[in-house]
């Protein structure tokens, strides 16, 4: 458990830095405080514990039973009767701990993680359009969303405001008003402009549509990167996921990131227990110093990493088909039975390897007794 909980905090803390370096123009660009930026930057730590706990457990296994052969502690274990499934209690514990881990993650924090996420990008957005971006400039918040206001009053009030829209390549938007303001309702920021119109311009009319209005609001989060929409798959409840309507314009158009995004949260807590197992079926046996573990090491590396490419691989079939689900679900189990299966009996599971490579001669027939017996 010790070796387990250093190798993640370790693993997460330094996948943390690096991701939380790249969103440094919270504070630089944009303007928030170091609170703001670690919150932000801290609600991504769930689903870097998703993906790094089964490989956190599968680290654990290995140092702790290599650690227990070079002390000669296997091998005394060994020799006092021991079996393999007694010497297993105690990882399948470590093992019951970090699925649970990983499915609390992967079926409650993670996609709790997301929606904070995005209600945070949206605050930052309104914070931007009100205290960052300077009376008088003309400023991208985005590609090809221009944004710009004449002064601020001393309420906080914009007046003179520009905004253009042209980020769809079939329709440009553009809004004038005379003042407006950022007004939080619940978990949603709004831009509210007053006294102004909205010409919307698209390629095939030469006339725009011009629309005036004495009170408009304009939600900020449409303003948001794409990556913080609202019905993305990820931001949803496990529950929803599994209550979807496949009549909603988001489910109908994209079935199979929503079959992806449920199945994938149920899959990966079955890593953690095949990553123990794969750990343990290559080390609990002793050796001696002389044999050495440093190919059972590498072919455990080399399973576990295989394992987790095909469950990617797998992962992005579902999108496709939805036959694809057997085969993601049989690539963990199949691995973690056929494991747990060499533990409790190695000698059956080599000689029937042995024989599907056809290392086994054939069985020869007894010849018959002839006389009598010596």
């Amino acid at each position: 458990m010790g070796a387990f909980l250093t190798g993640l905090g370790l693993l997460t803390g330094v996948v943390w830095v690096a991701l939380a370096l790249r969103q440094v123009d919270l504070m630089s660009t944009k303007g928030q405080t170091l609170w703001i930026f670690l919150a932000v930057t801290g609600l991504t730590i769930p689903s870097l514990v998703m993906v790094i706990a089964p490989i956190a457990v599968f680290i654990a296994v290995l140092f702790t039973l290599n650690k227990l052969n070079g002390d000669s502690e296997l091998v005394v274990m060994s020799a006092s009767g021991m079996s393999g499934a007694r010497l297993l209690l105690p990882f399948a514990v470590l093992a019951v701990f970090g699925t649970a881990l990983v499915a609390f993650t992967s079926l409650w924090a993670m996609p709790a993680s997301f929606r904070e996420i995005t209600t945070q990008l949206t605050k930052i957005r309104a914070d931007m359009l009100t205290r960052v971006i300077r009376e008088g400039q003309f400023v991208y918040l985005d590609n090809g969303f221009v944004f710009h206001y004449r002064e601020r009053a001393p309420n906080g009030d914009l007046h003179g405001l520009f905004i253009q829209d042209r980020r769809e390549p079939t329709k440009t938007s553009t809004y004038i008003a005379e003042a407006g303001r950022t007004i939080e309702t619940g978990a949603q920021n709004y831009l509210v402009l007053e006294k102004g119109s909205i010409q919307r311009q698209s390629p095939d009319s030469l006339d725009p549509v011009i629309i005036v209005f004495e009170r408009y609001a304009i939600d900020l989060a449409q303003f948001s990167p794409d990556e913080a929409g609202p019905v993305r798959p990820r931001e949803r409840t496990t529950l929803e996921l599994l209550r979807r309507d496949p009549n909603e314009p988001a489910v109908r158009a994209n079935p199979g990131r929503f079959r992806q995004e449920l199945h994938e949260r149920f899959l990966n807590p079955l890593y953690a227990l095949a990553f123990t197992m794969i750990a343990f079926a290559a080390l609990h046996q002793p050796k001696t110093t002389r044999q050495g573990r440093g190919v059972a090491v590498a072919m455990a590396i080399v399973l576990a990493l295989a394992l987790r490419i095909a469950g990617f691989l797998t992962a992005a079939l579902l999108v496709r088909s939805e036959a694809a689900i057997w085969l993601a679900y049989g690539l963990p189990v199949s691995v973690f039975v056929l494991a747990f299966a060499y533990v409790l009996a190695p000698d059956s599971v080599r000689r029937l390897r042995d024989r599907l490579l056809g290392r086994l001669p054939a069985r020869r027939s007894r010849p018959a007794a002839s006389g009598s017996p010596a």
